[in-house]
């Protein structure tokens, strides 16, 4: 397997999952509202376009999904203090508190899946988890050259 089929493989695999997870939990939450608020998480406050663009996503679809979580309470909307015509949004505590709660269902949904792996698995997945997140948060020219 090459290099590049590798890291494929590993976003399919990932992607597969928490499908997987989300239909065992009987979670009925769009993946994009955690996709949403895990983008705010990380990066705090946004402008709407900002964050359809970093969540793959149309900002008319975005519009609908922030409207659909403002009206639950896991994010809100405040002017943009650089652009009064803009407004940013932030997740809310009870956004955070929800991301955290599904990841933590996440993992105990999937956990039963990985029972049976030694010491060795659980390493390389670890390491494997690390190096994935630290490409995940680096720049592109953050990873020129490096690990190869």
């Amino acid at each position: 397997m090459h290099k590049s089929e590798a890291v494929t493989a590993i976003v399919l695999a990932a992607h597969a999952l928490a499908r997987i997870a989300a239909h065992d939990a009987g979670n009925d939450a769009p993946s994009a509202q955690w996709r949403a608020l895990s983008i705010l998480d990380q990066r705090g406050g946004m402008r709407l376009g900002a964050l359809a663009s970093a969540a793959r996503t149309t900002q008319p679809g975005m519009t609908r999904l922030i409207g659909t979580l403002e009206q639950a309470g896991l994010v809100e909307r405040t002017a943009d203090p650089h652009d009064s015509r803009a407004t940013v949004v932030t997740a809310t505590e009870a956004g955070i508190r929800a991301l955290d709660d599904w990841r933590t269902e996440l993992g105990a949904t999937l956990a039963p899946r990985f029972d049976g792996l030694g010491d060795d698995d659980w390493r390389a997945i670890e390491r494997t988890a690390a190096i994935l997140g630290e490409r995940a948060q680096s720049t592109s020219s953050d990873t020129t050259g490096a690990h190869e």
